[in-house]
């Protein structure tokens, strides 16, 4: 068992995701520091070429915690539109091309559905989230946040794709939501969450607990 957990990183330059997990992990009580990339060397950072988000996520926490010596946390995420056949998938932050936007990715988005109809728009946000300690020991786990594709962009709150989806049991997109609503119903909430409850429990010296919605890798 690796030695307890004090300090994490978190594998990004995104100031919007470093805020969540910080609100997620302070929620919890857990007593752990969290870092960006910008707070540590910058190092050259690995292309995300895996064709899964469970493999990208490591690809990118194993990069930072070899890199960095401490434990780091990475995720890959992504949005999944049926309609689409399942893409952008992994392309998701590049489907517009290599220098997409997100306001790009939105507008090319809503116009390959924009015959599509409501009930024919089903998606769903994707969060695969990697553990890696120094000394190797990995986890893995994966969640959704299952959706629809709204007609148009609205609301100003969150990023990526927010304004343009809809979560199972809302009435208005992810961008039109609190903070806090979103973390409680998100992709990348619940899989944080999850993995805030497993790093506790490798903190206390327990085994980690059995996933209950997210599913769960070792290694």
């Amino acid at each position: 068992m690796p030695a307890a957990l004090s300090t994490l990183l978190l594998a990004t330059h995104n100031a919007a995701k470093l805020d969540e997990l910080r609100r997620i992990v302070a929620a919890s009580g857990l007593d752990v520091e969290v870092l960006g990339l910008d707070d540590v060397a910058s190092y050259p950072e690995p292309a995300e070429t895996e064709t899964t988000f469970e493999g990208n996520a490591l690809l990118k926490a194993r990069e930072a915690a070899a890199r960095t010596g401490l434990p780091a946390l990475a995720d890959d995420s992504g949005l999944e539109v049926d309609a689409l056949n399942g893409m952008p998938g992994v392309r998701t932050a590049r489907w517009s091309g290599p220098d997409a936007t997100n306001e790009s990715n939105r507008r090319l988005v809503l116009a390959q559905v924009h015959d599509v109809p409501d009930a024919r728009r089903a998606a769903r946000f994707v969060c695969a989230i990697a553990l890696v300690a120094p000394d190797g020991t990995e986890h893995v786990l994966r969640a959704t946040m299952e959706g629809r594709l709204a007609q148009a962009e609205i609301g100003d709150n969150g990023f990526g794709y927010d304004p343009i989806f809809i979560a199972d049991g809302e009435t208005v997109t992810n961008a039109q939501l609190t903070s806090g609503r979103k973390d409680a119903i998100s992709h990348r909430g619940k899989a944080v969450r999850a993995m805030v409850e497993h790093i506790r429990a490798w903190n206390d010296g327990r085994p980690a607990p059995a996933a209950s919605g997210p599913s769960e890798e070792h290694t």
